[in-house]
């Protein structure tokens, strides 16, 4: 049995432009351990279905894909959230680019327990569906296996990372860090600073780092007024080297604070 799920609704279709494109082309990163001669060869062989998600809401249970996604959905582009809802709290993963998700097997080892799986699709995303070609490419070429079990090991890490943030006693301080990863990532360094083009809601960003959305607030104004953090029309801008801020913040004595900042 699968995770629980909201009430039927309209299926939302994926978008009706479809495409096959080379899937070496479209994540070079997948063809990184292959020699040349078979780079070229299963950049020629491996051809997958690219899908485009619109945003908004999304129920992958009812999607009807072009092609059965054997392997699961690579993220080509884009940006999607899975919420966990569970005892009247929410705990957000987020997910982009390179990417790996198996949405329609969610959560057996947590079926007795009464949760529900919600995701987003915050801008409209492109996914390949990783069909049975893509299975008998990886017999063919190891590589490529292990590829894509690096994507399965790096989202996990990314979770743990992500609960080890959740951990830190001031929301700023969560708030910060989670930032500052985000942009190893999606950010650009510019003049002014490290670009986060990621316009996520507060309670996003709450959910994100195991807060209330008042609180993510509360703390988003302390860190503009240090100015360690500035919003922007498509998301943050970071000022500051974070090998000086982080030791001062995360190893310093304590400092007093408002309640609101400690997400009391």
């Amino acid at each position: 049995m699968t995770a629980a799920v909201g009430p039927t609704r309209l299926r939302r279709p994926v978008s009706a432009h479809r495409t096959l494109i080379p899937l070496l082309e479209a994540d070079t990163e997948l063809g990184e351990g292959l020699a040349d001669a078979d780079l070229q060869g299963a950049t020629r062989a491996v051809a997958v279905h690219a899908v485009m998600l619109e945003a908004g809401a999304w129920e992958p249970l009812l999607e009807q894909w072009p092609v059965p996604p054997t392997l699961g959905l690579l993220v080509l582009e884009g940006v999607v959230t899975r919420d966990i809802v569970f005892a009247g709290r929410t705990t957000t993963e987020l997910l982009g680019a390179g990417d790996v998700l198996r949405p329609w097997e969610d959560d057996v080892q947590f079926d007795p327990l009464p949760f529900a799986v919600v995701w987003h699709v915050h801008e409209p995303t492109r996914v390949a569906l990783l069909d049975a070609r893509v299975c008998l490419a990886t017999a063919r070429w190891p590589a490529l296996a292990g590829a894509l079990s690096r994507r399965h090991v790096r989202r996990a890490r990314s979770l743990a990372f992500q609960l080890a943030i959740a951990q830190l006693p001031r929301v700023d301080d969560r708030l910060l860090v989670l930032l500052w990863a985000l942009a190893e990532r999606w950010g650009r360094v510019s003049p002014q600073g490290v670009r986060l083009p990621l316009a996520l809601p507060h309670r996003t960003l709450a959910t994100l780092v195991g807060a209330r959305r008042p609180s993510v607030t509360t703390a988003l104004s302390g860190l503009a007024r240090d100015g360690l953090v500035e919003r922007t029309e498509d998301g943050w801008l970071l000022h500051g080297d974070p090998d000086e801020v982080f030791p001062r913040r995360l190893q310093g004595p304590v400092r007093a604070a408002p309640a609101e900042a400690l997400g009391i």
